[in-house]
């Protein structure tokens, strides 16, 4: 196996930076990230550009938005009352917190304002908006998964589509 194709799994060494050069994920330091390439493990954009290379060949690519999380949808902050959360919880501007969907799916969601008897939380994907790019190096490539299934190397489940 030479050439990264659908279904195949593989092993990246990332680096994800936004415009301003801030890294917001890296594998340094972790394990490389595998996934199966074309199974909506990762955003479609990062999934395209690992199509046809090899081992050991690196790469830099930007993905707008649309090919990575997104726009930010406005319509995508609620607010709630206070009394609704548990008694133990205080919550603070920028804190994630975990919201069910109507089909009880979870939903992750950050607190972005907070007044005497209401907070409200944004569901839009932290990284909605912004055009990402990514130094990546191809370190693996296999017909089955070389690690124990897990989270991404951000933390997130990476069947909710994290990378």
């Amino acid at each position: 196996m030479t050439k990264v194709d659908k279904d195949l799994f593989v092993s990246v060494e990332y680096k994800g930076t936004l415009d301003n050069g801030d890294v917001f994920d890296t594998s340094e330091g972790r394990p490389p990230l595998e996934f199966q390439v074309g199974s909506g493990q990762l955003i479609q954009g990062f999934d395209n550009q690992v199509m046809g290379m090899s081992l050991n060949e690196k790469k830099t690519f930007t993905l707008d938005p649309k090919s990575a999380y997104g726009e930010r949808d406005e319509s995508l902050k609620q607010s709630f009352a206070k009394s609704d959360l548990p008694p133990e919880m205080v919550p603070e501007v920028g804190q994630m917190i975990g919201l069910q969907a109507p089909n009880g799916n979870p939903i992750p969601g950050t607190i972005i304002e907070i007044t005497e008897d209401n907070f409200t939380v944004d569901v839009n994907h932290p990284l909605a908006g912004k055009t990402l790019t990514f130094d990546i190096e191809i370190v693996g490539i296999s017909e089955t998964p070389t690690q124990e299934k897990s989270s991404c190397a951000s933390g997130c489940d990476c069947s909710s589509g994290c990378h």
